[in-house]
């Protein structure tokens, strides 16, 4: 799979909406959900949205080391993240607040940090498992964003074959998205189900055949990408 500049772009621009509600992403949002390991509280930062009990503690000590503004007054932090609950501590939220806001350091951190640890993994599995098309990959990196990889629970609900066992790609991702829909709409967390606005926007561009992305605007969730 080699997707242009410009389609990297519209998957980021797309996946950027869905978890900050802009474009062009927002580094310092800061959401609270209880969807943590059993249920819990935990803070969810950045542009794509990371959480406290998954990979924030790697993206602040990536920051620590870049000497940002802020790096300082997050180091102390750098260790607790995952491991001491965070979600009423207002300073270090301040912090992450800030230094997403003020500092280019947090901003490029942050890009790289969610294209090592979910774009590039997406698009290897993409390219292990046969898919060439651009609306595929969009699919596959929401889903690492979104749910951390492509689930076996959604992927046992579907018969389709990926393109390198000798199936059909467009079958397989149409299969995949409308078996990734059903399942967050009838996911036990109300958080979880409300987010079907991810697949009801894939299902939209399959039913427009807009497999190499060329067709804009894209509706994501109500914002016209292109």
């Amino acid at each position: 799979m080699k997707l242009s500049a410009g389609q990297k772009r519209i998957l980021e621009r797309v996946l950027n909406v869905f978890e900050t509600g802009k474009p062009e992403g927002n580094y310092s949002a800061i959401s609270i959900y209880n969807d943590g390991p059993n249920d819990i509280k935990q803070i969810t930062y950045g542009r794509s949205q990371t959480t406290e009990y998954g990979n924030l503690r790697e993206l602040v000590q990536k920051y620590v080391a870049a000497n940002g503004i802020y790096s300082k007054k997050l180091k102390p932090f750098a260790e607790k993240v995952g491991s001491v609950p965070l979600t009423d501590d207002e300073t270090f939220k301040d912090l992450l607040k800030k230094a997403g806001k003020d500092d280019v350091k947090m901003r490029t951190t942050q890009d790289a940090f969610f294209d090592e640890r979910y774009y590039k993994p997406a698009i290897k599995w993409a390219k292990d498992n046969g898919f060439i098309l651009p609306l595929s990959a969009l699919v596959i990196y929401d889903s690492y964003i979104h749910s951390g990889g492509i689930l076996w629970i959604i992927r046992q609900m579907f018969a389709e074959n990926p393109p390198i066992s000798g199936g059909n790609e467009i079958e397989w991702t149409t299969a995949y998205v409308n078996a990734r829909h059903k399942w967050l709409s009838t996911h036990p967390r109300p958080v979880v189900q409300k987010t079907v606005y991810r697949t009801q926007c894939f299902k939209d561009e399959i039913k427009r055949g807009n497999w190499s992305l060329g067709v804009l605007p894209i509706n994501a969730n109500g914002t016209k990408i292109s």
